[in-house]
């Protein structure tokens, strides 16, 4: 029955916004919204509120951004809100179990995976990541677990060929707040059927990192690509060019194989291709370090990209007898270590040598 619970909210980032607009749209807004204390932006000491509590103070609902609730105040005041359930998604704050025993219903949660595969902080990212076909929400009830609770509904989805973590996250955001309107509108008889889960089948999502995001070319063209789509748009993957870092915004697995050292550019036809380990990469779309984001035509047109390795503004070969001296100005390329250039002799334009340099 819609309007007869005390709902409290809680929830931080923008995967919350869709659930949290149904709610207010079919009449369960939350008495509270609880979410993350605000965060200062170091240069101008601006200060950023999370998209919840931006979302609250348009609609009116009252907010709490309770640093933890190891402080016994704090379950205090969340009990003197007499919640019947609690609406968790993507929080960041751990509730005691004193907090979960509060609410009539206790604990629901918006989970962006199939439970219990992909438990923890990072499932749409991971699941790109790892090639996974098919992906989905589940709905459980929280216990002091890490997502160990009941599932009390699962809703899935294929996961298109080309989809990034960003598209991904906004499909599983909609598709989220429709399978939580599903359960409150029949709140006790799907808490009443809620199942177990199998624990045994559990695997984990643990947080991306900035670092993961470097691209290692000796990995073959299908990996990358999962992962240029999974680190996309935060925290994003990238390469070295000349030393500075280049962030990959769109790549595709590129037709065929390719016999060239991972890491060669073996075409600057409107983009860049890239031999990997097996296959090769095209990107389509990237941003040089200190510029904006780019097409690769035109970061190929602009840096004297040649096919086979990097031509720098220096003529990386001088003959000398029969002999080639590589300038200093060619050791940097993409990976900003071992990098394979296919150098093109002027004494012998038909002749070929491959030099892998650090």
């Amino acid at each position: 029955m819609k309007n007869n619970y005390r709902i409290v909210f809680m929830g931080t980032p923008d995967f919350c916004l869709p659930a949290l607009s149904a709610m207010v749209e079919h009449g369960y807004t939350p008495v509270a919204a609880y979410t993350q204390p605000d965060k200062i932006n170091g240069r101008g000491k601006k200060i950023n509120y999370s998209p919840v509590k931006t979302f609250a103070m348009s609609h009116d609902i009252p907010i709490h951004q309770p640093l933890s609730f190891k402080d016994p105040s704090e379950v205090e005041t969340l009990k003197a809100l007499k919640p019947d359930l609690l609406v968790v998604i993507a929080y960041g704050r751990i509730l005691p179990k004193a907090g979960l025993d509060i609410p009539t219903y206790g604990a629901i949660n918006v989970h962006a995976s199939l439970l219990p595969k992909y438990r923890g902080a990072a499932p749409i990212q991971r699941v790109i990541i790892d090639g996974e076909k098919k992906t989905g929400v589940t709905i459980m009830q929280l216990d002091q677990g890490m997502d160990t609770g009941n599932i009390v509904e699962t809703v899935q989805m294929d996961i298109p060929l080309y989809m990034t973590a960003g598209e991904l996250f906004e499909a599983l955001g909609e598709m989220g707040a429709k399978a939580l309107i599903s359960v409150l509108e029949d709140l006790p008889e799907k808490l009443a059927r809620s199942t177990p889960q199998d624990h045994e089948k559990a695997t984990y999502a643990e947080k991306v990192t900035k670092e993961m995001g470097r691209i290692d070319w000796t990995k073959d063209a299908k990996t990358l690509d999962a992962l240029i789509r999974g680190m996309y748009p935060n925290p994003g993957t990238y390469t070295f060019f000349r030393g500075k870092r280049v962030k990959i915004h769109r790549a595709e697995v590129s037709d065929g194989e390719s016999k060239e050292a991972p890491g060669t550019i073996i075409s600057t036809k409107d983009s860049l291709t890239i031999a990997c380990g097996r296959g090769a990469l095209t990107i389509s779309s990237l941003q040089p370090e200190n510029h904006k984001r780019m097409a690769a035509g035109d970061f190929v047109n602009g840096r004297e990209v040649m096919r086979f390795g990097f031509l720098p503004p220096t003529r990386p070969v001088v003959a000398q007898g029969h002999s080639l001296m590589i300038s200093s100005s060619v050791r940097r390329g993409l990976n900003g270590g071992r990098t394979t250039f296919s150098i093109i002799c002027p004494m012998a334009p038909s002749a070929r040598i491959i030099a892998g340099l650090r």
